[in-house]
């Protein structure tokens, strides 16, 4: 983040200074090492970049409602505070951070099984829900052990070393709570889950877990439209990658999620200025999110829908 002139060298600019995700980006970086900022920095924008709004004014948008039902729980908005590993490698504060800075904003969090603190611990500060994330190979003793701590789901993340559906169905009937896969690129795997009596699918590609340059993979708003024809509201789909503004989840609402995962800018927002940071990250989320719609004359989520996105260039 380039200095300001006269601008002390690191200064972290007040939370309520900051008024998009980028700025707490361009925090993050002066506060954290170089190893730990290189984890969480950028991301993969190209999806995004290629669509605009088609805006409607004439509309009464006064009845403006964020609101969802997800998996038997009510929800403020669409977005979630996504999984994140070992988060106090980025905050000392780690998972109980992003917990409350999640609730403050009345959003759930996905708590990581490679979580720095006790799941509980973390799991107490969640008062707008939680959702566990496991890999494939955790113990069902972990999950276990989450479920009766009161999480509302448990989201799996699929590895790219093939998907054992035997395996994913014993977590299912184990748990006695929704299951989410976290993974899914392509219809086939999506239609495939909702047979198996999946909660929800997540659209995300497996950057984070093998890091490729931006072109090698499909981003996972590209795919999303055909996974939502191919599942036709069987079961809910969330979005993880590259939201970094409310008009990028109006986007991919409007292509076929149900809501969206984010888990950098939240990462931005804790390492920045801890609980209040995350906080402040999501609302102005929200904040954008709401005003986009209005824009565009649909003030429910389930007005969305493709007809108010043009896509400029795939």
């Amino acid at each position: 983040m380039p200095q300001i002139i006269g601008e002390p060298t690191g200064r972290i600019a007040p939370v309520d200074e900051l008024v998009n995700t980028l700025e707490f980006e361009g925090m993050a970086r002066r506060k954290l090492d170089a190893a730990a900022y290189g984890l969480v920095a950028g991301g993969d924008r190209r999806a995004f970049e290629k669509l605009t709004f088609l805006p409607r004014l004439m509309v009464n948008t006064t009845g403006l409602d964020l609101s969802l039902d997800l998996l038997g729980v009510k929800h403020f908005a669409p977005i979630l505070v996504g999984p994140v590993a070992q988060a106090a490698r980025f905050h000392a504060d780690a998972e109980v951070g992003m917990a409350k800075g999640a609730a403050g904003a009345k959003a759930l969090v996905v708590i990581s099984a490679k979580s720095s603190v006790p799941v509980a611990k973390a799991a107490a500060e969640a008062t707008a829900g939680w959702w566990f994330q496991i890999d494939p190979g955790d113990s069902m003793a972990t999950v276990k052990a989450a479920v009766d701590a009161g999480c509302n789901a448990i989201c799996l993340t699929l590895s790219t070393g093939g998907t054992d559906w035997n395996a994913i169905d014993a977590v299912r009937k184990a748990s006695g709570v929704p299951l989410v896969l976290k993974g899914v690129m392509t219809p086939e795997e999506a239609v495939e889950a909702a047979k198996h009596g999946i909660g929800a699918v997540v659209v995300s590609n497996y950057m984070d877990a093998a890091p490729q340059p931006a072109t090698t993979f499909a981003a996972p708003l590209e795919v999303l439209p055909g996974i939502a024809k191919a599942l036709s509201g069987r079961i809910p789909i969330l979005l993880d990658g590259g939201i970094r503004r409310g008009s990028d989840v109006l986007k991919a609402l409007a292509l076929g999620s149900s809501a969206v995962l984010v888990a950098r800018p939240a990462v931005w927002g804790l390492a920045s200025h801890g609980a209040a940071g995350l906080q402040r990250v999501v609302e102005i989320l929200q904040t954008d999110l709401a005003r986009d719609m209005a824009m565009c004359g649909r003030p429910t989520l389930k007005s969305l829908d493709s007809a108010i996105v043009r896509i400029n260039r795939w």
